[in-house]
């Protein structure tokens, strides 16, 4: 077993909401160690109280079956979307949700490429995400929320 298999498995641990992202993609992984044949997981939840987090323990423990694996969830640095990998931005653009936007201007629209889009709603289906329209394609789209 090495670490690179190891990261190589969390990369197949879907997120909840998300399905078409890792929890890698996430950076939600914070840091994998092998000892004496145990594997030790720190992962940063997304956000405080999220509901799904035995949900992804329990998935990252049969990811990574049949080693002995402690998933341990850590709060010393908060999660931020500046956490997500390009694999992961690309990933959101294939769901159809565009990445989020951390610099001042307008957010792209991930179905047709346009920037004439503007926030419908600041509350999407989840806290993360929010509902913006496209004016050139005239469709509505999700967002992920600079965090």
């Amino acid at each position: 077993m090495s670490t690179d298999e190891i990261w190589d498995r969390l990369k197949t641990v879907a997120d909840p909401e998300i399905p078409n992202l890792s929890i890698v993609d996430l950076g939600m992984v914070d840091r994998v160690e092998i000892d004496q044949g145990h594997v030790k997981v720190d992962l940063m939840p997304t956000f405080v109280g999220c509901p799904a987090l035995h949900w992804i323990e329990q998935k990252v423990e049969e990811a990574l079956a049949p080693y002995p694996t402690t998933v341990k969830f850590v709060y010393r640095t908060p999660w931020t979307t500046e956490r997500l990998t390009a694999r992961g931005r690309e990933r959101l653009l294939e769901w159809g949700v565009a990445p989020p936007h951390h610099q001042p201007g307008p957010v792209t629209c991930p179905l047709c490429g346009s920037q004439k889009t503007h926030l419908n709603s600041a509350f999407g289906p989840s806290l993360c995400r929010a509902i913006y329209y496209c004016d050139e394609c005239q469709q509505p789209f999700e967002a992920m929320k600079a965090i």
